[in-house]
């Protein structure tokens, strides 16, 4: 799509806007021989992509029969925050290069000026981003609309819950949402929540076994009940709404990793294949096992004794107690409780919260496990919403491009199968000249 784009308007040059680690820049570099600007904020990300650049361009040197020249991405290091930055960054990247393109790593800040007048040395461009990230992708339609140089677009968008959007208050920010007149006009605020619903992918729950997705609402329910430790034991990090990151798939690993460490200890090799903790833990004339003081095990192998729960063996600088109430809770119970447990050490110890006294982490789990089979229904609707709330974001942007007159021709196309990538629909812009596309 980028090359077609590309050699139909006579671009010169792609630049590749939120490149992460050059991945659509090499591809475009060494399999269409396009020359190619990789702009990304991380210069981590920058490094990694010239290192399997030159990589790349020894493969293709050695496969090579007669001798040609190969070009690398030139990655550029900046963190873009407005549409003026990336269009400086870009036409300086792009200036008197005309393709020559060399390893090289350019650092910039925010507060770039921006060019005043064309910059005729500038070849024609085209603007490409695969899954550019929040505000990036709009930025990317501004500077479209605004530069000369810049003749087309491929835009593939994503995480539309860090958009900023315009609250209609008198400010002179540039919202991500909404950008044209048409989505103004309705005076629609969408906020953060439903914002969050366009990132949902009804194809990939679609995907899910049943025990996968079983264990993502449990994620969830853990999320849900931890907001409420925050909102008693420290409220003050409760109002900022915090994120503590994916958690979803270390716990699971944790889980197997227990299972396993269990497993080789007894020897029980075949104990993998149980399906739940109740039947990894139960005796053979199906009693729970206990240790010679009496106390209940739990699948963590930590014993339970009267009302609270030691964690000095998970994480001493972070939970002292938790109260458990009675010794004879249900084994299933114990289970979840035990993984909300780990849940919440991590979520504190990622937040950087300190020691709590005396944590009645049981009480919280105990007031909210009965909604827990709501989730599930409830992330289907989440699901089955995100769709609609993605389709207004993207004919938004849409309808920017086509209210910049006929000379801008804007379409969207589906690229991708929803299942591999959930964002898969490529805003595609151009301008027309003489010869049209």
């Amino acid at each position: 799509m980028v090359d077609a784009v590309a050699r139909s308007c006579g671009a010169k040059t792609v630049v590749d806007v939120g490149s992460g680690q050059g991945y659509l820049a090499q591809a475009l570099s060494f399999e269409y021989q396009l020359p190619v600007v990789a702009i990304d904020a991380s210069s981590h990300h920058a490094s990694v992509t010239n290192t399997r650049a030159e990589r790349i361009k020894k493969h293709y040197a050695a496969k090579c029969v007669e001798k040609q020249q190969f070009t690398v991405p030139r990655t550029v290091t900046c963190h873009v925050l407005s549409s003026d930055t990336l269009a400086t960054v870009t036409l300086d990247a792009c200036q008197d290069d005309h393709g020559q393109h060399v390893t090289k790593t350019n650092n910039c800040t925010e507060t770039s000026p921006q060019n005043g007048k064309p910059n005729h040395s500038v070849p024609h461009l085209v603007l490409a981003g695969l899954h550019a990230c929040g505000d990036l992708s709009v930025n990317m339609l501004r500077v479209f609309a605004s530069c000369e140089q810049v003749q087309a677009l491929v835009s593939v968008g994503c995480c539309y819950n860090l958009l900023s959007e315009d609250c209609y208050t008198d400010t002179d920010t540039c919202p991500g949402f909404p950008i044209s007149k048409a989505a103004k006009s309705s005076k629609l605020v969408l906020g953060k929540s439903i914002r969050d619903l366009a990132c949902q992918s009804a194809e990939r729950w679609r995907n899910l076994t049943k025990e996968m997705a079983l264990q993502n609402f449990d994620i969830h329910a853990f999320r849900a009940a931890f907001q409420m430790v925050l909102e008693k034991y420290f409220p003050e990090v409760s109002k900022l709404s915090p994120s503590i990151g994916r958690q979803g798939k270390a716990l699971r690993r944790q889980r197997l990793r227990k299972v396993v460490e269990s497993c080789s200890a007894t020897g029980k090799t075949d104990d993998l294949s149980y399906s739940n903790p109740k039947e990894q833990n139960m005796n053979t004339d199906g009693s729970l096992p206990t240790d010679p003081e009496g106390a209940v095990r739990c699948c963590s192998s930590i014993p339970f004794r009267g009302d609270t729960y030691s964690t000095s063996g998970v994480d001493e600088s972070f939970i002292s107690k938790v109260n458990l109430g009675s010794s004879d809770i249900h084994l299933d119970e114990c289970y979840k409780f035990t993984l909300f447990k780990d849940f919440t050490t991590s979520a504190f110890g990622r937040l950087g919260c300190g020691f709590v006294e005396d944590l009645h982490l049981f009480e919280i789990w105990k007031s909210v496990q009965h909604f827990t089979e709501f989730i599930g229904p409830f992330w289907c609707l989440r699901a089955a919403l995100g769709p609609l709330v993605e389709t207004y974001i993207l004919f938004d942007r849409l309808l920017f491009l086509q209210e910049q007159g006929s000379a801008v021709q804007a379409s969207l196309f589906p690229l991708f199968d929803p299942a591999m990538s959930p964002r898969n629909m490529a805003v595609v812009a151009w301008k027309l000249t003489g010869d049209a596309l």
